[in-house]
């Protein structure tokens, strides 16, 4: 049987003029479902939850997080969910596991394809024009669960591209202990996972780097606030050289040039401003 499920990838979660959209059921349904066994299994629990809803019917918003186990998307999903969806970019492989059915099933979900380790401009266009429209969009900028493959720990910076690309804010985020769920050699766990949401990071605040360098410093600080959300650190007490040993590290620069702190509703009426400000100026081209 053919699974056809590239129809949704370009589809909006939420049609504003009553146009097609993704069907919501099979998401209501994932949710409720998933949604009860998390809660009772894990008591998944989410922590400035706010700091997500405040950017519904407002602005679209990029959340990046580190990536420890595949539950990681699950347990963001579910919390997110019912209330926003999140649009996770995938790696194109997984669309074909199953005969297309998992493909299927995920692009359901609003999930749609990457291509690793590769300049993917269609996947990069399509995240763009999401956010462009109000959509979350979710970025593992590791690219694979960390400790799960012989793969060396990476920063991609195509996390900060799409954020430009779709002129939104990034928000870091965190899932904790879904990682310890399974764990190598041992059986099943039930841990407490909880799932953290940051501040907002904005992408003109890395100006005064060096162009050449802006993409991967800004993708490197937003891994960064993950990790110590992650680790429930401050900042400056996660150890990146440690983390990805092989990359470069750009806490010294951040040291010398502390990014100035936003809060969303600082963020989103800088935003609204901007917008507002935007459309006063065509108005007087319109001579209206």
């Amino acid at each position: 049987m053919a699974y056809k499920f590239e129809e949704y990838f370009d589809l909006p979660v939420q049609a504003k003029d009553g146009g097609p959209q993704v069907p919501h059921w099979f998401s209501n349904l994932v949710t409720v479902v998933l949604g009860a066994v998390a809660r009772v299994a894990f008591r998944l629990e989410p922590q400035h939850i706010q700091k997500i809803r405040a950017f519904q019917g407002r602005s679209g918003v990029l959340v990046t997080a580190n990536h420890t186990s595949f539950l990681d998307v699950v347990m963001l999903y579910l919390v997110i969910r019912p209330n926003q969806w999140i649009r996770f970019m995938a790696r194109d492989t997984l669309f074909a596991n199953a005969g297309g059915l998992m493909g299927y099933l995920i692009a359901r979900l609003g999930a749609f394809p990457v291509a690793r380790d590769s300049a993917d401009r269609t996947s990069i266009k399509r995240a763009a024009a999401m956010l462009k429209r109000g959509e979350i969009v979710g970025i593992m900028p590791e690219g694979t669960r960390r400790g799960k493959s012989g793969t060396e720990p990476k920063i991609h910076a195509g996390a900060a591209f799409v954020a430009r690309m779709g002129k939104v804010p990034i928000l870091p985020a965190t899932v904790r202990n879904a990682e310890k769920v399974k764990q190598k050699g041992q059986g099943l766990r039930f841990p407490k996972i909880t799932v953290d949401f940051g501040d907002p990071v904005l992408l003109s605040d890395f100006d005064f780097v060096d162009k050449r360098d802006r993409l991967d410093a800004a993708s490197w600080y937003v891994m960064r606030e993950s990790f110590a959300l992650f680790q429930n650190v401050p900042r400056e007490q996660v150890d990146m050289v440690a983390l990805f040993p092989t990359g470069r590290d750009f806490t010294q620069l951040f040291a010398e040039h502390p990014l100035p702190q936003h809060t969303v509703e600082q963020v989103l009426a800088q935003m609204e401003g901007q917008a507002s400000g935007e459309l006063s100026s065509g108005d007087v081209a319109k001579g209206a």
